[in-house]
């Protein structure tokens, strides 16, 4: 059966992180998808690109395999904000679904509480945020049931850990993006 992500989008994300992401999940055969959390389907990056989502936010969220938390400067602050949401993150934990944050993505999981005694890497500086997890220097990791990267510089590997949680050879895609010939880490 096709594993699915829901990959979270809020006015201020980080495009290269939530677009990248998206797209690699795709073409490595999982079925993702943005969600937003206003009407509009549009949603405002950090830096000004606006990107059409495919649907919003709700409780079908739970019926994905990995629930995706990008970054972006505002967007933690927004998510946090966001009781459903940070109950649905909650929610993933309680069943051991899959959870993967980057960047502030994995603010947000600190604070829902998912981070408590796993391994966790985040942001340069996110060592002192992450303060129920056990911070390593590692550009992705995926300890229980959680995904962690640290920024926008790593979404090749964040959606090569993904894969793998999944249960999903990332090998092909690897290949045809010539990744381990472009030094990729």
């Amino acid at each position: 059966m096709k594993k699915t992500a829901a990959v979270m989008m809020i006015d201020g994300f980080e495009e290269s992180e939530t677009v990248q992401i998206i797209d690699l999940l795709r073409r490595g055969g999982v079925d993702a998808y943005s969600c937003r959390f206003q009407d509009d389907e549009y949603v405002t990056g950090m830096q000004g690109l606006v990107v059409r989502s495919d649907r919003r936010f709700s409780e079908d969220v739970k019926e994905a395999d990995v629930i995706v938390v990008p970054g972006g400067r505002t967007c933690a602050a927004k998510f946090i904000a966001d009781e459903e949401f940070m109950d649905t993150i909650r929610w993933f934990d309680a069943q051991g679904k899959l959870i993967a944050g980057m960047c502030s993505g994995t603010v947000v999981l600190e604070e829902a509480g998912v981070l408590a005694g796993k391994k966790a890497t985040g942001y340069t500086g996110y060592e002192a945020k992450l303060k129920s997890a056990e911070f390593v220097h590692e550009v992705a990791v995926y300890d229980q049931n959680v995904v962690t990267s640290q920024g926008p510089a790593t979404p090749y590997p964040f959606a090569f850990m993904i894969f793998k949680a999944l249960g999903i050879d990332s090998t092909e895609i690897r290949n045809r993006l010539l990744y381990e010939e472009a030094g990729g880490r």
